[in-house]
């Protein structure tokens, strides 16, 4: 595959911008919420929209998709971001992506237990309006963030600390799978949800008895996780042939998964 220069350019930028805590970035979660709202009941929608009007009227599931990422940049939100930020990922370390909540997801700060958490918020009708409404917003991004294979997978802090040489230049490869994968498509997130759209239904994979849907997630992505790591340390296109399609998938499950938990909580 040869990329063009606007995409070779957009990759390499993203690399030098994308904060390392963030999954996939802004584009990445607005497609993911945008192939989430069009797979939700009328019910849900309705519950959505209720929910959102209560801070505006002109907020969209899209627009809230990166808040959590955000909080870091608001002064009045620091302590929410302090609490909160290790809840964007769960370090699984083992070769057989066991997931041990005590040695991965101690006192809750993991990705897993923080939708748990914030789920339960989001159905319980007897809380003020604004507590369920900051819980969409954290489900929307952590189912997100939960697909990002990067962010199941502890070595590296996430593949954070792991150098790359991208077409030459440096950067790591958490970046790149935050932004630098999908970017090369060229797209805004309405078309390019539009172009995954095109691909048809992505079925979820079965619920394994006893396990829990975002542990059953954590694992899948930790597995794939493993597989992404260039030997050479190096990505090119050949990189960019074989596992763009694994991010795009990605991203019609976290779709499919978002959608799924908010029929079930409002729908």
């Amino acid at each position: 595959m040869r990329l063009r220069r606007f995409a070779f350019v957009a990759f390499l930028s993203c690399l030098m911008v994308a904060p390392a805590a963030m999954a996939w970035g802004p584009l990445g979660h607005r497609v993911v919420a945008k192939l989430a709202w069009d797979q939700l009941t009328p019910q849900a929608k309705s519950a959505v929209i209720r929910l959102l009007a209560t801070q505006s009227p002109y907020i969209t599931m899209v627009s809230i998709a990166n808040w959590p990422d955000q909080l870091r940049d608001y002064p009045d939100k620091q302590h929410l971001w302090a609490t909160t930020h290790r809840e964007h990922y769960v370090d699984i370390d083992n070769r057989d992506c066991h997931y041990n909540p005590p040695r991965v997801c101690s006192h809750g700060q993991c990705v897993v237990a923080a939708l748990e958490h914030y789920e339960k918020v989001l159905g319980d009708k007897s809380l003020p309006a604004s507590e369920r409404l900051q819980a969409l917003k954290f489900v929307v991004h952590f189912v997100g963030d939960e697909h990002q294979p990067l962010h199941d997978y502890g070595p590296y802090k996430g593949g954070n600390t792991y150098k790359v040489t991208v077409f030459g230049h440096k950067g790591e490869l958490h970046r790149v799978w935050d932004s630098g994968l999908i970017e090369t498509r060229e797209m805004t997130w309405k078309p390019y949800a539009k172009f995954l759209e095109s691909e048809g239904p992505v079925q979820l994979p079965a619920p394994e008895p006893g396990v829990a849907p975002a542990v059953q997630v954590a694992v899948a992505g930790c597995h794939i996780a493993q597989k992404v790591f260039p030997a050479n340390h190096a990505i090119g296109a050949a990189y960019v042939t074989k596992w763009r399609p694994v991010a795009e998938h990605q991203l019609r499950l976290g779709g499919a998964r978002l959608a799924k938990v908010l029929n079930r909580i409002l729908g």
